[in-house]
């Protein structure tokens, strides 16, 4: 695979982003994602996977001028669904599933992030969805699972804001588990992956099946109208704006067209 790598420790797999500058989640990296899933879902030697990223970043967003490469909304909707169907699998793998978050977690980088089971954070890394900066909205449901950690009123602010939250914010909200000094998060990422690796395979996978039932059908239908939604907003001319603007590192002029 061309972005995504992995190694084997105490039987837990430790798997790297290498997408230099930012990690940018790309349609590749996303399809490596689900490549990685179908490669370790029946190996016995790994029990639980960590997810990282090489560099500066976790991952910093979605690949921006990928997007001008999308010719349709119709295009654009399904380029969501697919990822979301990759991000729901991370979030039911019958392996525990752990990001360790240093950088920058933003956009799709976020919404792979809360596509994992347990969140570890770097205490100065930032973690947000700025799509709406772009005149887009989330795409991978993003929309849907931010709610669900941090409530709300705090989705819609940083939603509406486009403004991220420090690592140590994101624990103080749920929407990570615990902050470490960024020199210490892999290391403890790790002490915790191999905790959980000493549980029974058997029992681990029973009770991440038993989480998959707080999400109700409202849920999965709201990830549906976010994949349409997207499709919706990305033909507008704000989001044409929006993604020129970023290209050409300014400030967007939205008229509500």
């Amino acid at each position: 695979m061309e972005f995504l790598s992995w190694k084997v420790e105490e039987r837990v797999a430790i798997a790297t982003i290498n997408r230099p500058p930012a990690n940018a989640l790309s349609r590749q990296l996303i399809l490596e994602v689900n490549e990685m899933l179908d490669q370790l879902e029946h190996d016995e030697s790994v029990r639980v996977i960590v997810i990282h990223g090489e560099g500066r970043f976790f991952s910093a967003g979605a690949d921006i001028k990928e997007f001008t490469e999308v010719e349709s909304g119709e295009e654009f909707t399904k380029l969501a669904a697919n990822g979301q169907e990759v991000f729901e699998r991370l979030e039911s793998f019958p392996k525990p599933v752990i990001a360790s978050i240093h950088g920058a977690a933003l956009g799709g980088g976020l919404e792979l992030a809360m596509g994992c089971h347990i969140r570890y954070v770097a205490e100065d890394a930032k973690l947000g969805l700025p799509e709406l900066s772009l005149g887009l909205i989330p795409g991978f449901a993003g929309s849907q699972r931010l709610p669900k950690y941090v409530g709300t009123a705090k989705a819609a602010e940083m939603l509406f804001t486009s403004e991220p939250i420090s690592g140590t914010e994101a624990v103080q909200y749920g929407l990570a588990n615990k902050a470490f000094p960024a020199s210490e998060l892999l290391e403890q990422s790790l002490t915790l992956a191999k905790k959980i690796a000493e549980k029974s395979p058997i029992a681990l996978k029973a009770a991440i099946q038993m989480l998959q039932y707080s999400k109700n059908a409202s849920y999965y239908e709201g990830v549906k109208a976010e994949a349409k939604s997207f499709g919706t907003v990305f033909v507008s001319e704000d989001a044409k704006e929006g993604i020129q603007a970023f290209i050409e590192k300014r400030k967007p002029n939205f008229t509500g067209k």
